[in-house]
């Protein structure tokens, strides 16, 4: 993991000092509380994984302009919006190691700086001048909104089906893939083949990444995580190794699982306990596979394009995906 960590940050080097200036040189904000809270997200050590998927989707398509990193930044705003937010509605404590906004500042504070940054990332995709990239801005914008606004509705419903589960990360997760290996396609004047690719690449590496997201909960520490372990369940939160444990649960263990959901403050034995469930009845190998699919798939995708470093670059982004610790 450390090797192919490091063969990636080696290839983008150049692109991710291009994109942490840009991230600063692009954010314009008018009252300097709203640049503070907007930098305590930002600027605490995401992995830029969307601005970069934009900048190597471009450079693959050709693109010849001078704005790759203005325009990249659009989907680090977005995702920073969508952190901003997603904290006050869950309750979250920590974000990246950090302290959320909202309790650092305040929740109207934190979720009015999120309105700022879906704002700001509105505005750069109108510089693009292109129809395309700005309904494709609006579109993840929508989708994200509804997902999250279904996750709250499912909070703590044990009757989740995989299939709603897959609705929701395809819409709170995979659309912001999708979203900006498309754009980086679409600045690039590319062929509606390319664009597809594109799109097909980046809602597979976006379910692949959410999947392996959910399961960082329940096969990682709070120290690597930068958030506290088990927090998904404890906000209420299915995801697919509960759903899938669940389905194949017996009676007695399965109303075990349901006494422990209704009262998010178990303890570590008693995740302890979940853990070797999940372990148990395969779920956390099931959710494994399925990310495992979902990355072949991706990698699919960018067959039509011939092999090139930007190619297989995204390729290791891919597998990365699979196997990060945080």
């Amino acid at each position: 993991m450390i090797d192919l960590k490091q063969k990636i940050l080696t290839a983008v080097a150049p692109d991710l000092r291009a994109i942490e200036a840009a991230l600063e040189d692009h954010l314009h904000p008018h009252f300097e509380l709203v640049g503070r809270v907007a930098g305590h997200i930002l600027f605490a050590g995401g992995k830029r994984l969307r601005p970069l998927l934009m900048t190597l989707a471009a450079r693959l398509c050709g693109y010849q302009g001078n704005h790759t990193a203005k325009y990249a930044v659009i989907f680090e705003y977005l995702h920073a919006a969508t952190l901003l937010h997603d904290d006050v509605v869950d309750g979250g404590e920590l974000r990246r190691g950090r302290p959320a906004a909202h309790h650092a500042w305040d929740p109207p504070t934190a979720v009015l700086t999120g309105d700022f940054l879906l704002a700001r990332a509105l505005s750069l995709a109108a510089d693009t001048g292109l129809p395309e990239v700005i309904r494709t801005i609006a579109m993840i914008t929508e989708q994200m909104s509804q997902g999250e606004i279904e996750q709250l509705n499912r909070k703590g419903d044990l009757t989740l089906s995989e299939a709603v589960y897959r609705e929701v990360i395809r819409c709170k997760t995979a659309v912001l893939f999708q979203g900006a290996c498309t754009t980086g396609a679409l600045i690039s004047a590319s062929s509606a083949e390319k664009v597809q690719a594109f799109g097909d690449y980046g809602f597979h590496l976006g379910v692949a990444f959410q999947m392996a997201d959910d399961l960082l909960d329940y096969t990682v520490d709070s120290e690597a995580l930068g958030k506290k372990a088990g927090a998904d369940l404890r906000e209420g939160k299915l995801t697919l190794p509960v759903i899938h444990a669940l389905g194949r649960a017996g009676d007695e263990e399965r109303l075990w699982i349901t006494k422990l959901i209704a009262a998010p403050s178990f303890t570590p034995d008693q995740f302890a306990r979940l853990i070797a469930l999940l372990e148990d009845h395969g779920a956390i190998a099931y959710t494994r596979q399925c990310a495992v699919e979902h990355v072949r798939k991706a990698k699919s995708a960018l067959e039509i394009f011939p092999q090139c470093p930007e190619r297989e670059v995204l390729f290791d982004i891919a597998d990365y995906a699979l196997v990060r610790s945080a």
